[in-house]
């Protein structure tokens, strides 16, 4: 169900809510790729609350226009969108929804895919989160700025042409203890179901598998 959060400055935002199912093992947050929140990130949600997180989504384009849900034909009015967010102000909006789940009881983990993939790796330099784990998460050279506060697992393809080689290896250098897992065969967007000629299903099942065992084992 779709929430209203307060962040530190005021700001009220959207936020799909994902209660957890069974024996509740605390929280995590999902950030957004360009494109808003998408119904494939809400298939995620429900994924993650099947082993027990309650689950939240951050609308982080509330601030330029509420409820902006973008196409998938639509990537550059998503690319142009996200290049007009604030970074320090977005993270306001992060920890609004990693506080919702902390009033709740129990740590909070963080999921990002594609922008919120290196938003996720912000979370964890700058929040009080118990890990966080990128999906293909892109613009990392915009976050070689503080150590890591907290763990961060991060799942990238070998032929995503949005992080090319040197910037991986350059976020690596800076950041020695970042666990990274690399999918031959599999480029940008790979664990996305909704865009066909991306998903490859091996290497999402695989980096959700992983990503389940890391947060299990932080939270």
């Amino acid at each position: 169900m779709m929430i209203e959060l307060t962040a530190a400055d005021g700001h009220k935002l959207d936020c799909w809510m994902t209660e957890a199912e069974g024996a509740r093992k605390g929280g995590i947050v999902i950030l957004q790729e360009i494109f808003g929140v998408t119904d494939q990130l809400k298939g995620v949600a429900a994924r993650y609350a099947a082993l027990g997180y309650d689950v939240a989504i951050p609308a982080l384009f509330d601030r330029f226009e509420k409820g902006a849900v973008i196409p998938y034909s639509e990537a550059p009015r998503g690319r142009d969108m996200m290049l007009a967010t604030d970074l320090d102000t977005t993270m306001k909006d992060v920890d609004a929804a990693v506080q919702a789940l902390k009033a709740k009881g129990g740590n909070v983990a963080v999921i990002g895919f594609c922008w919120g993939g290196g938003l996720a790796l912000r979370a964890a330099q700058v929040l009080d989160i118990a890990c966080a784990v990128p999906f293909y998460g892109t613009r990392l050279n915009q976050y070689l700025l503080a150590p890591l506060k907290a763990p961060v697992e991060g799942h990238f393809g070998a032929e995503d042409g949005h992080v090319p080689p040197e910037m991986l290896d350059a976020a690596r250098a800076y950041f020695p203890d970042m666990g990274v897992h690399l999918y031959p065969g599999a480029g940008h967007a790979f664990a996305n179901n909704h865009r066909p000629a991306d998903f490859v299903e091996a290497a999402a099942e695989e980096a959700h598998a992983r990503a389940e065992a890391f947060i299990g084992a932080h939270m």
